[in-house]
């Protein structure tokens, strides 16, 4: 492809179709590589009622597809293919899909995390029928239930600790008898009345009803190999989430757990021209508003920097600085 785009957005989820929408309205006509899983984290979602605009709450996936949908009204482009390279330089970016080239002077990386799994067949049917990633999502659907939480860091500790506040009782799974959470979080989890810990265990099987519905968990301690079966209406995981961030590793900044670094307030990256939004730089909040909120500043961004640029290379320093 010989022409050069004037933004690249790579990731089809809330951050992906907004900066895609904003983008497209700024008459920047930009190409969304969306991949072949598009719309992230919410297409294994089922209610989502925290999204402003739907009172009435909504399906992950039919949000998803509304998301993108609105994108298309302004003739945005989709590749609904996966990058498999990219090259990018303060001089100019390309994005490779297979055989082809696409080329850009701003580049919004929108590729999203995703939640580790447990590996469990059991898991994976029982997705959004009790299963899930996200206390802060999904825990008002538990109010007054049994739900079980599966981790041992500080993510486990914080889901298990907010989940007390709708839940009747949290049982807290952890492989081990100590916890890798730092000492304040397990302070907080323990003076907790209504979180039960469950150590040096596995989980080996969620268990659901036959039409569907989390009923609770098959848990094996792993130095007795006794087994126990633990009633709950839901099963959280909270062992860590990883950015979808190989494909730009040794060339942006990352932090230590492989999040891309962004400037100040900003979504600009050590590399001019590339900018970054939603969960592949957001390890904190991890939500659809916030990915949202974040598409919509890197495509501020880039235009913004687009401008500085037709103004001379001065401004533009200055925008990237």
């Amino acid at each position: 492809m010989s022409d050069v785009r004037e933004v690249i957005i790579i990731g089809g989820g809330p951050a992906g179709y907004t900066a895609a929408l904003y983008t497209a309205r700024a008459n920047m006509k930009p190409l969304v590589i969306e991949g072949f899983q598009w719309g992230g984290q919410l297409m294994i979602t089922s209610d989502v009622e925290n999204y402003p605009g739907y009172p009435d709450g909504i399906m992950g996936p039919e949000m998803m597809q509304e998301f993108r949908r609105q994108a298309e009204r302004f003739d945005v482009d989709f590749i609904t293919e996966d990058v498999t390279r990219v090259e990018l330089s303060d001089d100019g970016q390309a994005i490779y899909v297979g055989d082809d080239v696409y080329k850009a002077h701003t580049v919004i990386i929108a590729t999203g995390a995703t939640a580790r799994q447990l590996g469990l067949e059991s898991e994976v049917e029982l997705q959004g029928r009790g299963v899930s990633y996200c206390a802060v999502c999904d825990a008002a659907f538990f109010r007054d239930k049994n739900v079980i939480v599966v981790g041992g860091g500080d993510s486990a500790m914080e889901e298990a600790t907010f989940l007390t506040k709708f839940a009747s009782k949290v049982s807290l799974v952890h492989r081990r008898d100590e916890f890798r959470a730092s000492q304040i979080m397990i302070d907080r989890a323990r003076n907790d009345d209504k979180l039960e810990f469950v150590l040096d265990s596995v989980v080996t099987e969620v268990l659901g009803t036959e039409g569907g519905t989390v009923t609770g968990a098959r848990i094996e301690n792993v130095k007795t190999g006794e087994t126990t079966d633990i009633p709950a209406d839901g099963f959280f995981v909270a062992i860590c989430h990883d950015p979808t961030t190989a494909l730009f590793t040794d060339v942006l900044d990352m932090d230590e757990d492989g999040y891309i670094i962004t400037r100040g307030k900003s979504t600009e990256t050590n590399i001019k021209g590339v900018f970054a939004a939603g969960d592949v730089q957001d390890h904190v909040y991890r939500q659809a508003v916030t990915a949202a909120a974040s598409g919509c500043m890197a495509a501020l961004d880039a235009e913004r920097y687009l401008a500085a640029i037709e103004h001379g290379a001065g401004a533009a320093d200055e925008v990237a600085a």
